[in-house]
């Protein structure tokens, strides 16, 4: 509604109220934190090689050597996948052979394991993987499961701003963290890989619609100032709290079933939140239910210790102000003209490529030298620092260089780490740090830069499809980080070369930064490589400086 920020100004900006919605709002975030990355610690994947069951009539001798040596990461280490034929090794042990001395071990034949695997219980005393050996033949398995929470946090993308749209924001807000929640307790007693793995896809779908419920409720509610600070600051570094706080769980509760309901828990603490946060009042006008939402905005004041006027929603300010155009636009816009093509095909490439970049890097981090509990939280707390640059970098900067710096910045100390001596574990861990720090600033930027490529007759439309990249992006990072277990230095070549790529694409973008957002198709920015047409129209209007600001911000994550 066009007015509706002036008629709600005499409520100011920072009161009891809208702090209380802030925080709470923001705090509503946190689970997302937990169950974005948790599948790093549920389906962590510890040391394992073939086991050889006691029953086995073996000296000791032979015991020693019945798992064949392989070389990974230029060491030689017991193999997870073959032992030698134990039915040889018995023979040889009973006619009292020795390894090395009698007989040429490794000439002897190899099998896979048949009598399934010996785990290491240092980092994980069970996990999904250790649970349903999720190893070898069926690694395959590891990054599907992955795969299809993002999966379902694509699916949710699709459906939840439908929803909040026809059922109201808070409803769909609680019903989605009931989704979230519920599921992940089912979740805790699933008995087979295949249940666990549908649920997680579940889970996903209510995952991001909390999220994008919580953002659009928010949004609405809160003043101009309050709004910007929440959608640029606010859900973000709170969903990174979140994140922060996972491995402190993961390393206390070292079984997944106690870890994964440990993590559900505080979904129930939101439950009273239902009491205390108020429907969108700009949704309840949208309906024409104007007297709902006129009292929530006198239950505001009252709050804020204001006194709110006679009349607080005029009819003339009710009226739904009528596009400047009436022809309806569709997703077929985004390719009318060479030059919209262009801008959307650079779109797709922007949020496919950080989106993998990010969840790569963070998915990637069981690989890293060192205990994964810290490198998990330096990873997560990197991102604090990280949202506060790029809100910076977005009033202040042009948006060409900010993005290009971000992602250059990311992509080359990726690529660079294969250059760090394995001894030297310290740096290549802040290398990976620093990287995740420029492709996370990345990442929260692309919204506020893809809204303002776009005119306004399709920038829904647009900013859409770049999410719609970004959840392909997710759903293919694990495919990237399962490549580590081959080499580990391979995920951050191919994430660092496609982080740099784009990092020059994002230079043949126009600059936005600082000019009027387009309203028609006829005012949408030139591509034109390096330097871009200046924009002399008079008819361009300003938008609302939130959206200049960053309220696309939404939704950087799942």
């Amino acid at each position: 509604m066009r007015d509706y920020d002036e008629a709600t100004a005499f409520l100011g900006d920072w009161g009891p109220f809208q702090l209380t919605v802030f925080f709470l709002l923001s705090a509503s975030t946190i689970p997302n934190g937990f169950n974005g990355m948790s599948v790093m610690f549920l389906a962590g994947i510890p040391e394992h090689r073939c086991l050889v069951p006691a029953s086995a009539n073996l000296s000791q001798a032979w015991r020693n050597v019945s798992i064949p040596l392989e070389e990974r990461d230029g060491r030689q280490v017991e193999s997870r996948c073959w032992r030698y034929r134990l039915d040889a090794l018995t023979n040889y042990s009973a006619l009292g052979l020795l390894p090395g001395v009698d007989v040429n071990v490794s000439a002897v034949q190899r099998e896979k394991c048949v009598d399934g695997w010996q785990y290491a219980r240092d980092l994980y005393h069970s996990t999904v993987v250790t649970e349903w050996d999720i190893v070898c033949d069926n690694d395959w398995k590891g990054p599907l499961t992955t795969s299809l929470f993002f999966a379902g946090v694509l699916m949710g993308s699709f459906v939840s701003g439908q929803l909040s749209d026809s059922f109201g924001r808070k409803k769909i807000l609680f019903a989605t963290m009931a989704v979230q929640t519920g599921f992940s307790i089912i979740q805790v007693f699933s008995n087979s890989w295949e249940m666990f793995a549908i649920l997680f896809l579940i889970v996903g779908m209510g995952q991001i619609s909390n999220y994008v419920a919580a953002f659009i409720l928010g949004s609405e509610i809160l003043g101009k100032s309050a709004r910007i600070i929440f959608s640029t600051l606010g859900v973000c570094i709170f969903f990174a709290i979140g994140y922060m706080i996972l491995p402190l769980f993961a390393f206390f509760l070292r079984d997944w079933r106690t870890l994964l309901m440990a993590l559900t828990v505080p979904g129930l603490l939101c439950i009273p939140l239902w009491w205390i946060i108020p429907e969108s009042p700009q949704w309840l006008i949208a309906q024409g239910r104007i007297e709902e939402a006129e009292a929530i905005i006198r239950k505001a004041a009252k709050q804020n210790k204001i006194t709110a006027p006679a009349v607080i929603f005029k009819t003339a300010e009710l009226d739904d102000t009528k596009l400047h155009h009436s022809r309806r636009h569709t997703f077929l816009d985004l390719l009318k003209t060479h030059n919209m093509r262009l801008i959307t095909l650079l779109t797709i490439l922007l949020w496919l490529i950080v989106s993998i970049g990010y969840f790569g890097v963070s998915l990637n981090t069981p690989n890293l030298h060192g205990d994964p509990f810290l490198n998990c939280f330096l990873l997560a707390a990197i991102e604090v620092p990280s949202y506060i640059i790029a809100w910076q970098l977005l009033g202040r900067v042009s948006r060409r260089y900010s993005m290009c710096g971000a992602m250059l910045l990311g992509g080359v100390l990726l690529l660079l780490i294969q250059l760090v001596p394995q001894s030297l574990n310290i740096l290549s861990t802040f290398m990976v740090m620093l990287g995740k720090f420029g492709v996370t600033a990345a990442f929260s930027m692309a919204y506020v830069y893809t809204a303002e490529l776009y005119p306004t007759v399709i920038r829904n439309m647009g900013v859409g499809i770049g999410s719609m990249s970004s959840r392909v992006g997710s759903v293919i990072s694990p495919y990237f980080v399962y490549l580590g277990a081959y080499n580990r230095l391979l995920p951050y070549i191919l994430m660092g070369s496609l982080t740099v790529i784009m990092g020059v694409l994002v230079l043949f973008f126009p600059e936005t930064f600082g000019r009027p957002l387009p309203e028609t198709m006829d005012q949408a920015p030139n591509v034109k490589g390096l330097c871009c047409k200046k924009n002399t129209n008079k008819d361009l209007y300003e938008n609302s400086e939130e959206l200049k600001n960053g309220i696309i911000l939404m939704n950087t994550k799942l």
